[in-house]
């Protein structure tokens, strides 16, 4: 039986919560199916580790999660620690350590979710967003000068290497030719002259081997305002590491809340574990309360299905998320119910078996 090794950050906040049920439905679909299993190794790094230890993770902390096959995160983030250090000593240390350079967020509205949107259709709201996840705007890359002087200066630099912008570019273009599905480049060319012309340029000389593939380019700004006016026009979206943080949070907005919304950090050629992750950061103000909805952890679990080949059951998850929401029952406050985090994810796993 092929076991699958995780390295399991549960972090702060509700990130223990909703990473618990996460690995109760990981359990279930590996014992209901019988072929493969999961082995977890816990580790209890995050804020609270930092506030204790002075650290993030430890020194040997990389090290020890290159051991696994993917790694599965709860969230980040808790007062008393600055963001940019649970940001950059965590999350980032990770994402850039094991270059994975793919960040995948699904912006799909699924039946029974609710969309703040008129007149729009179901099917209308199903994008795919290929984000750079390695360098661009988050690449760390500046300088901080004269520091509390009057002349104070501060330098944020962007960096897009031709590799770098090939690499993720090429991707989604594979993606949308392997879908049959319109390709569309999210940039900023007209303001930033350097950056953003580059990735224009490169995005067309990339296009030339995909002739098949329908493309399509848009300014942020205005993608920001046609993901809200005409979502339908956008199916694979391929842009940078800020632009695709920033709109795929309005695409979680506009496709049933945070609580639906998951990410995988992806190292394509696998030479570095992968990472799974509910985007909606750790909600301290709801943290142990059983209130926390688990179920965008269960969609990026889905998603840690399908990258290591068991399509069938990665689909079977989003089809009980869809059914959980037309039912309405089971679900948790931000979605208009009265269930536990812990009642959500039984109610998940109830589905499996029932279905097996």
């Amino acid at each position: 039986m092929n076991t699958h090794k995780i390295a399991v950050i549960a972090g702060d906040g509700i990130g223990p919560e909703v990473i618990s049920e996460g690995m109760k439905v990981l359990r279930a679909v590996a014992e209901i199916d019988g072929g493969f299993g999961f082995d977890f190794t816990e580790y209890p790094w995050g804020c609270r580790y930092y506030l204790e230890n002075g650290c993030m993770m430890p020194a040997d902390g990389m090290a020890r999660l290159a051991e696994h096959d993917a790694i599965f995160l709860g969230a980040v983030g808790y007062p008393g620690v600055p963001d940019h250090i649970s940001l950059w000593d965590l999350l980032l240390t990770i994402r850039k350590g094991f270059d994975q350079y793919i960040n995948l967020r699904p912006v799909k509205l699924l039946r029974g979710a609710p969309c703040p949107l008129a007149d729009v259709k179901r099917e209308d709201i199903d994008m795919l967003f290929v984000r750079e996840n390695s360098e661009g705007e988050y690449a760390g890359s500046g300088s901080w000068l004269f520091r509390g002087q009057p002349n104070e200066v501060v330098i944020q630099d962007g960096v897009f290497s031709r590799r770098g912008c090939e690499r993720v570019i090429r991707y989604a273009y594979e993606l949308a030719r392997a879908q049959k599905k319109t390709l569309t480049s999210i940039s900023k060319g007209n303001a930033l002259n350097y950056s953003m012309v580059f990735w224009d340029q490169i995005f067309a000389e990339v296009g030339r081997d995909y002739p098949d593939v329908e493309t399509h380019s848009y300014l942020v700004d205005a993608a920001a305002m046609f993901m809200v006016k005409d979502p339908g026009r956008f199916e694979i979206v391929v842009t940078s590491n800020l632009f695709g943080d920033i709109l795929t949070d309005l695409g979680a907005a506009i496709a049933g809340g945070m609580g639906l919304a998951a990410g995988a950090n992806l190292n394509p050629e696998r030479k570095f574990p992968s990472m799974f992750e509910p985007i909606h950061g750790s909600a301290p103000d709801i943290a142990g309360q059983g209130k926390a909805n688990p179920l965008a952890t269960v969609w990026s679990a889905s998603q840690m299905l399908e990258f290591f080949g068991h399509q069938a059951w990665a689909g079977r998850l989003i089809e009980i998320i869809e059914e959980m929401l037309v039912d309405g029952s089971v679900l948790t406050p931000d979605l208009g119910g009265s269930a536990a985090t812990a009642e959500v994810g039984g109610e998940v796993v109830r589905r499996l078996r029932a279905g097996a």
